[in-house]
């Protein structure tokens, strides 16, 4: 165990991690991956077992760890480790994090677990997109999780932490390997990135601000859509995104995830044909946002604006050109 302000078993200094409690027992976590407030991980406990709904990146475990000790629990009274989907904002800490929970299994979608058993697939296809450098210093070391320490989770299977009943819901549209977990106790269900994004710096006195990820390689605008509506068929009255956190009435929030979609996806089409449809469609999502953000009251400053949503541009259009180039645009 880490205590809070504690060292990590390499002697690097561990300072109190950024912690937001909820009630039912939820705590939101920041992971610090990229930047504050931008990926969360959530700690559920309920009496004396506790859970991890993911776990950011290998940099990450250290605060995870010092989290578990500030709620006064020991590795050894982790029973789960709830990963929504293996992109590694997500996954990329699981097996560091595995191995300091000596009790705890780790729960996947089926078409994610062999990734999380094997991440050579994973680290290469990133190491392809950032390069070996940046790659090192986003990720870490990603360390395979044993296998028979891997529980495969089926769709509308239930698990029990103590006394506390969730249900795993399988969702596709954001990845083909992504679950969500519904869980009565809180109101709640914990959406991993299939109820879009909402940063807490971009809130205003509208509410909160909300919009789809598209990121490659597996966008699939019709599924994303579904993956709304059964989320909502459970009616909750909050929601909690990795990227970052609770947010309350899903229900009101809904229509413009659906909205922005829709948008999306004609932007899209639109500049199929253009020399450069990523560059294209990364200049006309970024207007659509701004406008969205001028609509939402939020801090006109282009500065902010482009430090809180840089990332998140860039791979949605990624993820609508990508799309388009695998027949979306028909």
């Amino acid at each position: 165990m880490i205590p809070p302000g504690g060292q990590s078993q390499g002697g690097e200094q561990v300072h109190q991690p950024n912690m937001i409690d909820f009630a039912a027992g939820i705590t939101a976590i920041d992971t610090e991956y990229v930047r504050p407030g931008l990926d969360a991980s959530h700690l559920v406990v309920q009496g004396d077992r506790a859970a991890f709904v993911d776990t950011g990146t290998t940099h990450s475990v250290p605060l995870l760890l010092a989290a578990l000790a500030a709620k006064g629990l020991a590795p050894e009274q982790v029973d789960w480790v709830w990963v929504t989907h293996v992109h590694l904002d997500h996954a990329g800490g699981a097996g560091e994090l595995m191995a300091a929970l000596p009790n705890a299994a780790a729960v996947l979608h089926p078409r994610g677990a062999r990734h999380m058993a094997d991440p050579a697939k994973l680290i290469a296809g990133s190491i392809a997109v950032y390069g070996e450098e940046a790659f090192r210093r986003l990720y870490g070391d990603i360390r395979p999780i044993p296998e028979e320490r891997i529980r495969v989770v089926e769709d509308g299977e239930r698990l029990m932490l103590g006394d506390r009943e969730l249900e795993f819901i399988h969702t596709e549209g954001h990845a083909r390997h992504h679950y969500c977990i519904v869980d009565r106790a809180s109101a709640g269900v914990f959406t991993g990135d299939c109820f879009g994004i909402s940063y807490r710096e971009l809130d205003s006195d509208a509410g909160p601000f909300i919009f789809p990820t598209t990121t490659p390689v597996q966008f699939d605008p019709e599924a994303a859509h579904n993956t709304i509506h059964r989320i909502l068929s459970y009616k909750p009255e909050r929601v909690f995104l990795t990227h970052f956190s609770c947010v309350e009435s899903p229900a009101a929030l809904a229509p413009q995830l659906h909205r922005d979609l829709n948008a999306y996806v004609d932007l899209a089409r639109d500049r199929a044909n253009d020399p450069d449809p990523e560059a294209s469609i990364h200049a006309a999502l970024r207007d659509w946002t701004f406008e969205r953000l001028d609509e939402h009251g939020v801090d006109p400053d282009p500065e902010f604006r482009e430090e809180v949503l840089r990332m998140d541009l860039a791979l949605n259009a990624q993820g609508l050109a990508h799309w388009l180039k695998h027949g979306g645009g028909v």
